[in-house]
């Protein structure tokens, strides 16, 4: 078999969902484009994404509007200037998704042209999201990645994992510039490399750091470690969102019940059937996520129960079918009907607020390298993000970053040969099971000290018990072939140890981040930042 040990694209896009597909879509006319994918190209979080995306299409909202939502919701830490930018360009960018093929739903409009049903969720004034059915992020996912498939200019590397980052300094020039990266072929376990004039992180988040999650299992946090270890600063990993509303089932893994839900009217009530939102918030059901996480915690450890319950029965069943048709199949393939029945539900990690600081272009603090979508901070989602911005900030970015690398694609040059990897000195390894135990006491201490309520105890063990994992993980990486899960782990640990550090410096309770021991607000907070004491090796 003749193995080509090196690639090269004008474009490398690490991550194929709606943040790396829509830029690849943009740049491929003015150049070669690399998407590297670590599984298929549809298994990412963008394909279970259920609610939809956030603008302004109903004349009775307003920009401003969706701007003092937005900042609302995220508790005083979302940066204006990313706000307006994000709401102001929402609309266009949805119309470039509409113009490449997502259908959106539409309703009938009074003998009119028909326009575009708009759902509420949760910390939204307004009906302002856009949606198809209860399967968004599938819809646009399938339309976008069938436009890569069939681009000329595009390639598509599956089920490859992306092990570091290649600054220039490896050939002899600048610490500070990134040209290309390892990647692992998982299909022939081999470790191959791409080089490229552009480099662009779209690979997710971290909730994989948690022992429940509703994002697929790749959402290991590949950018961000590579991104740390490569010289890039991050900021708020603090504040991991935790969905709400995760089916609890011993059958379900990662099913999780559509924000929309209770944007349409549904209830969360105890065992007995009685509603407890109004006594924690005023909005009731559609408060934004922190406070409903919060508020489901606080009464599971109170009763003492291990789920709560989500109810939409006083819904016709015609109503249910129509808006929920994925979620009423799903439930009722694991024997609950949605349409008789209360739903059991715990909260979930969801949701990564923090990540790579970035500029307004995508830029991150390296020459050359771009961060789009759930791996970096922009400033849009502050303490908390509000729902379906996420999808919004994909496209908004992806659009701004490919219009900054097509000015600069033609001025640029391939770099020269990259170093091969070494793996001269490692041997396949016999101990498989170090890394599958260090993977469960990873999620679960990450579960217990770092996740909805958290103390400056907590904390601490956590920090010693990540330093230790690491070391274990440290000698295993120098000594044993790469594997999947070694390199998944390996970026685990370094994420979550970046997130406790974030948690630590911040005293005080603000969204997502709640804490005991400082339970009140600060009156001049800030993002929390982290920057590296010095590149690391690799």
């Amino acid at each position: 078999m003749n193995i080509n040990r090196e690639h090269q694209c004008d474009v490398l896009v690490i991550g194929s969902g709606a943040a790396g597909l829509s830029l690849a879509l943009q740049v491929a006319p003015y150049g070669k484009v690399i998407i590297l994918s670590k599984s298929s190209l549809n298994e990412g979080a963008t394909y279970y994404a259920q609610g939809g995306i956030a603008a302004v299409f109903d004349e009775s909202d307003s920009i401003e509007s969706h701007i003092q939502d937005t900042k609302i919701a995220g508790a005083g830490l979302c940066e204006d200037d990313t706000v307006k930018f994000i709401a102001n360009n929402a609309k266009p960018c949805v119309q470039w998704l509409i113009d490449n093929g997502v259908l959106f739903d539409r309703e009938e409009n009074n003998g009119k042209k028909p326009r575009y049903h708009l759902t509420q969720e949760g910390g939204h004034s307004h009906r302002r999201i856009l949606h198809s059915a209860d399967t968004t992020g599938m819809v646009m996912q399938n339309s976008l990645q069938n436009n890569a498939y069939n681009h000329s200019n595009i390639t598509i590397l599956e089920y490859c994992n992306a092990i570091d980052l290649i600054t220039e300094d490896k050939i002899g020039g600048e610490h500070n510039k990134v040209v290309g990266a390892y990647i692992w072929n998982r299909r022939y376990e081999y470790v191959e490399n791409i080089r490229a004039q552009f480099i662009v992180l779209a690979t997710g988040g971290a909730s994989k750091v948690y022992q429940y999650t509703s994002n697929p299992d790749i959402s290991s946090g590949d950018g961000i470690a590579m991104a740390w270890r490569a010289g890039c600063r991050v900021a708020n990993l603090e504040f991991n969102q935790f969905h709400p509303t995760c089916l609890f089932h011993p059958k379900a893994k990662n099913l999780l019940l559509t924000e929309a839900l209770r944007g349409e009217g549904a209830y969360l009530k105890r065992i007995d059937g009685t509603r407890f939102m109004i006594e924690f918030d005023k909005r009731a059901e559609l408060a934004p996520r922190d406070i409903v996480a919060r508020a489901i915690d606080f009464e599971m450890k109170r009763l003492g129960e291990d789920c709560m319950y989500l109810d939409i029965t006083h819904k016709s069943i015609d109503f249910i079918k129509k808006h929920f048709p994925s979620t009423h199949i799903r439930l009722q393939n694991l024997c609950i009907d949605m349409t008789k029945e209360l739903i059991p539900i715990v909260p979930a990690a969801h949701y990564t607020c923090g990540g790579i600081i970035v500029n307004q272009k995508g830029q991150t603090d390296l020459s050359q390298l771009y961060a789009i979508g759930e791996v970096s901070y922009t400033g849009l989602h502050g303490a908390n993000r509000i729902a379906s911005n996420s999808l919004l900030e994909c496209i908004v970015y992806a659009w701004s970053a490919s219009q900054e690398i097509i000015k600069k694609l033609r001025k640029k040059e391939l770099p020269k040969k990259l170093p091969e990897w070494d793996d001269s000195q490692v041997t396949c390894s016999d101990e498989e099971i170090v890394i599958q135990h260090n993977w469960r006491e990873l999620r679960l201490l990450m579960w217990d000290y770092m996740g909805i309520v958290r103390t400056n105890k907590r904390l601490a063990r956590a920090l010693r018990r990540i330093e230790l994992l690491q070391k274990e993980i440290c000698e295993y990486y120098s000594n044993f072939k790469v594997s999947n899960n070694l390199l998944e782990l390996r970026n685990l640990l370094q994420v979550s140890e970046l997130m406790v550090q974030c948690a630590m410096k911040r005293k005080e309770s603000r969204g997502l981040h709640y804490t005991l021991d400082y339970p009140e607000l600060q009156n001049n907070t800030a993002p929390t930042i982290l920057i590296p004491k010095k590149k690391k090796k690799y």
